[in-house]
């Protein structure tokens, strides 16, 4: 967390009493000190990874609700112990079920939604609202509210103070939790709200806590893959302003693709693509469909027909370009050893173009060196062949998150508002 003046220490407050404390903290505590006209962050954060593993003592408390590097690494560790394949990801939420089937009684310190993380306290939030369901379903509702500033020698002069309230405890309890919510969200100012979990959760609760016109941020590669990518569309469809996490992660490689192609010399080759091959990690299509549909919608193909493939988890569909040539597209998981924090990564990518005038050519994009072997098998030797690595960020959660509030994103992205609705169509039901 940035440096931060704590006009209010963390304070337990009964959820009756949450509002008007506030009121009297701002306009009789805090008096000539005003909040930051800036937006409203509601998360939603189950955090159940990491409770699970401190509960067995696989990683020390507190509970703090980020992505921890040791979390990501004790998570890794213990898929063998959950009769897991390798290559499940972290932050699969299939990993923290099993691990929820596994003995362990440790408790620890709960911090989530005190703090404001460091990427997003820069853009000041007037109000930070989190909801944190814990393991004890019929844990009551705790509240707790904090408030803080900028220090004087950041530029903090009472204009950009905030605060943070939490809502704590089971499920139930934050259900009926949920009418305290309404009257803590100024409509004069934006509301963002960070779907932070599985999109298999309780529908209802992503439909109280997301109406619109406020801005959502989900993560589609959290989920069964239908239920995410129908999440997806149905927000878009409906008009609300809508962010996908693992869209944001293709960046890379959207941005890597267009370079390939940039010089003159390769250009007209996009017009004749013939075959699309894509690898992704683990059993998740999600994200190598999206970059799919970018691709198909950016160059104008159409869908004929999507299909299951032979092997478990494969998919394979056909695209028509628009002189009426077939485009084949295969999209087939990969075993790894050591998998990205987020299920289904893209592990390598190939593009086969066919012009009239000149030889084929074979692009082939690799997330690392010598991970696409596979890729390159199969007549290559007859091909102008292009490979690069692709160059892959961090997946910080936090970082990506701040970068969508600096960046305001109050509508949709339209290439994700394009790509997504085709990519729910090649997913085989």
């Amino acid at each position: 967390m940035s440096t931060q003046l704590t006009l209010q220490a963390p304070l337990d407050v009964p959820p009756a009493e949450v509002y008007p404390y506030l009121d009297r903290l701002w306009n009789h505590g805090l008096e000539g000190t005003t909040g930051a006209a800036t937006f409203t962050l509601l998360i939603w954060e189950p955090s159940w990874l990491e409770q699970q593993m401190v509960r067995i003592g696989r990683i020390e408390g507190p509970i703090r609700g980020l992505e921890r590097d040791d979390l990501i690494e004790a998570a890794r560790l213990i898929t063998a112990d959950c009769d897991l394949p390798f290559s499940t990801a972290p932050m699969d939420p299939r990993l923290a079920w099993k691990v929820g089937q596994l003995e362990g009684q440790l408790e620890a310190q709960d911090l989530r939604g005190q703090f404001i993380p460091n990427a997003i306290s820069v853009h000041t939030p007037r109000r930070l609202i989190t909801l944190v369901p814990t393991l004890d379903a019929s844990q009551s509702l705790e509240t707790m509210v904090a408030a803080y500033c900028p220090l004087p020698d950041e530029g903090g002069a009472g204009a950009a103070c905030g605060d943070a309230i939490v809502l704590r405890g089971g499920m139930e309890a934050l259900r009926q939790g949920l009418p305290l919510i309404q009257p803590l969200i100024d409509e004069a100012l934006p509301c963002w709200v960070w779907w932070n979990s599985s999109l298999d959760e309780p529908p209802e609760m992503l439909e109280a806590l997301a109406p619109l016109p406020r801005r959502l941020v989900i993560d589609t590669s959290l989920g069964q893959p239908a239920r995410c990518l129908d999440v997806l569309v149905e927000r878009i469809e409906a008009g609300q302003a809508v962010n996908d996490l693992n869209w944001l992660r293709l960046r890379s490689w959207r941005e890597s693709l267009a370079m390939v192609f940039d010089p003159p010399s390769r250009r007209d080759a996009l017009a004749h693509v013939v075959q699309l091959d894509i690898d992704v990690e683990g059993d998740h299509p999600v994200k190598g469909l999206l970059l799919t549909a970018w691709m198909a919608d950016r160059l104008g193909w159409h869908l004929i027909d999507s299909s299951p493939a032979e092997e478990p988890g494969g998919i394979n569909a056909e695209f028509q370009r628009t002189d009426g040539t077939t485009v084949r597209f295969r999209q087939m998981p990969v075993p790894v050893g050591l998998p990205k924090a987020h299920p289904g990564a893209i592990v390598g990518l190939r593009l086969i173009c066919e012009p009239a005038d000149r030889p084929a050519l074979c692009v082939i994009l690799c997330s690392e060196s010598g991970g696409c072997m596979r890729l390159e098998s199969g007549g290559m030797a007859a091909m102008e062949l292009v490979e690069e690595v692709v160059p892959l960020p961090e997946e910080n959660e936090e970082m990506e998150m701040a970068r969508l509030l600096g960046g305001g994103h109050d509508t949709t992205n339209p290439l994700l508002a394009s790509a997504a609705p085709l990519a729910a169509t090649i997913l085989p039901r």
